[in-house]
């Protein structure tokens, strides 16, 4: 029964919207009808500017990063899980939007901020890396997410199965909200902060 009450929970922080809401709040408009349609902090950035898309980041981040408090508080290691992976899959599929969501990078984040910081740090260098240089954060961010079980392997000491599993689900969940940008990527017409 907990694990149930943690996976609501967590879906439910997942819906909450900040590209959403601070777009209407300051704006008066649906980030979802501008730009990518996706209700994250790249297009927030692009659509509102960086002061609303930085807002966006963070709360995103905090989602994720209270959703695994609660999942680890109530059940463990595998409520830590639970919760990481609920909170993404309702920041990218939200019913309270009808199901159009963000692609669940930032969320991420402040999900493995508290499963593995180290394995965080080393993904979120090598996709900064990528943005920096190549002015493409969709590019970046399916590194970064790519690399995750990588830097399990090479930086989790000890090796832990159920990370590796769990980072192996995540990364294909993102790279799959990605597959638009991949397809723009091969065809070099992919946007360019």
């Amino acid at each position: 029964m907990k694990y149930i009450i943690i996976a609501i929970i967590s879906y439910l922080l997942g819906n909450i919207s900040f590209a959403y809401i601070l777009g209407k709040l300051f704006t008066k408009k649906d980030v979802r009808d501008y730009g990518s349609g996706n209700a994250g902090t790249t297009n927030a950035i692009r659509t509102f500017g960086k002061k609303i898309g930085i807002m966006v980041f963070v709360g995103d981040v905090l989602k994720g990063f209270i959703a695994v408090l609660i999942g680890r508080s109530y059940g463990g290691a595998i409520g830590s899980y639970l919760a990481g992976a609920l909170v993404i899959i309702g920041h990218n599929w939200p019913a309270l939007l009808n199901f159009k969501g963000g692609k669940g990078v930032a969320t991420t984040i402040g999900v493995m901020i508290i499963i593995n910081p180290l394995v965080t740090l080393v993904c979120l260098v090598f996709g900064m890396l990528v943005i920096i240089f190549t002015r493409t954060v969709s590019l970046g961010s399916i590194i970064g997410m790519a690399l995750a079980p990588i830097a399990v392997i090479i930086a989790a000491r000890p090796f832990d199965v159920k990370l590796f599993i769990f980072c192996i689900f995540i990364a294909g969940m993102s790279i799959y909200r990605h597959k638009e940008n991949i397809k723009r990527l091969l065809q070099g017409k992919e946007n360019k902060l």
